[in-house]
């Protein structure tokens, strides 16, 4: 079949320049990744060379507090994927002496690795011949040849992945695997691909029944769960203020953020005031309560959208082990947070 000669042709034409593309090193590889997932290349990229600046091999990673793993990962989100990667680094420093596994099979049995991360180090690693088979992988093979399987259900990841390895070169399963992909980021997009400057243009099953736009098949919907949080930034008579780690499973585990109020709905001066006076910080002398923002802020994760009001608490007393901002920003914050610490220390 000419499919895979013609993909191959196209990526080495066409493949952007990639820092993990250059090297076979199975940490750096690894790292890319973990990085990459549900993270465009855009924004992973600096992270990856922070990240490798900053522990150059596993053994620098694993001896890393998490603290400084979750500091250098801010704002690239899904946090448990950082507490994973150093939790696999410790591991593998640990009780591998540093080698990772060199085979799909074992590969899988590293934390945070799934089906689709351990195939990508298995074949641009070691050149295993084994699929990678996500979102973009999904979306080629589907268009290319008319398959309206569910990708949803998971028989499907199965039915894809054995297509894909009778597609693959056995002599180079890297270059087919970077390949597919490289070409579903680019030019089979999921929204309106320039299809009439694809190398597949006369043999695409999905052009040619004018079906592009509905494959693949993605039947099930996210339901998005609204939650309404109201930050407390307290502030004594020195300026400084209070944090605290976010210790419960769930969004942000063992970041940090500002005394938490959260509420079923957006809420007004009377509630938070009588909550702040009552309850929260009823041990201090309150002198002042206002909102910083006008508007809520919205921030989007995959399965919740958080409405976020800040409010700054001003108390006569001074607070034990209290914080200056340039001390916060030495903390892992989520980056909603980040951001709010940065604007106030542009604004003083």
């Amino acid at each position: 079949m000419n499919f895979p000669n013609i993909l191959i042709k196209w990526y080495l034409q066409n493949k952007r320049d990639l820092p993990w593309r250059k090297t076979t090193n199975p940490y750096h590889i690894w790292l890319s990744e973990i990085m990459l997932q549900q993270t465009r290349v855009a924004q992973g990229t600096p992270y990856f060379f922070a990240f490798t600046k900053e522990f150059p091999t596993v053994f620098d990673l694993a001896n890393a507090s998490e603290e400084q793993v979750l500091k250098l990962w801010q704002g690239l989100g899904y946090y448990s994927r950082a507490r994973n990667l150093h939790k696999t680094a410790q591991y593998v420093a640990n009780e591998l002496n540093g080698i990772f596994p060199e085979t799909y099979a074992a590969l899988l049995k590293l934390k945070g690795v799934g089906e689709y991360t351990a195939a990508a180090i298995a074949s641009f690693s070691y050149n295993e011949a084994v699929p990678v088979v996500d979102g973009n992988v999904f979306r080629v093979l589907s268009r290319y040849f008319d398959i309206e399987s569910d990708i949803t259900v998971p028989v499907t990841k199965k039915e894809f992945t054995a297509l894909a390895q009778e597609l693959m070169p056995q002599d180079n399963p890297a270059i087919f695997n970077q390949a597919i992909m490289e070409f579903g980021a680019l030019q089979c997009v999921p929204k309106s691909p320039d299809c009439s400057v694809c190398v597949f243009n006369d043999s695409c099953a999905a052009l040619q029944k004018k079906k592009v736009a509905f494959l693949p098949v993605k039947s099930k919907k996210i339901k998005v769960t609204n939650r309404f949080f109201n930050y407390l930034i307290l502030e004594d008579i020195l300026g400084n203020t209070l944090i605290q780690k976010r210790t419960s499973k769930g969004i942000w585990h063992n970041l940090y953020e500002f005394p938490l109020f959260e509420t079923t709905e957006v809420i007004g001066f009377d509630v938070v005031a009588k909550a702040v006076e009552n309850d929260i910080f009823s041990s201090y002398t309150i002198l002042s309560i206002e909102e910083f923002n006008e508007a809520t802020v919205i921030h989007k994760l995959s399965h919740q959208h958080l409405h976020i009001q800040f409010w700054k608490v001003k108390i006569m007393e001074i607070i034990e082990n209290g914080l200056t901002i340039n001390n916060l920003k030495t903390f892992p914050f989520p980056v909603v947070i980040y951001n709010f610490i940065e604007k106030q220390e542009n604004n003083c």
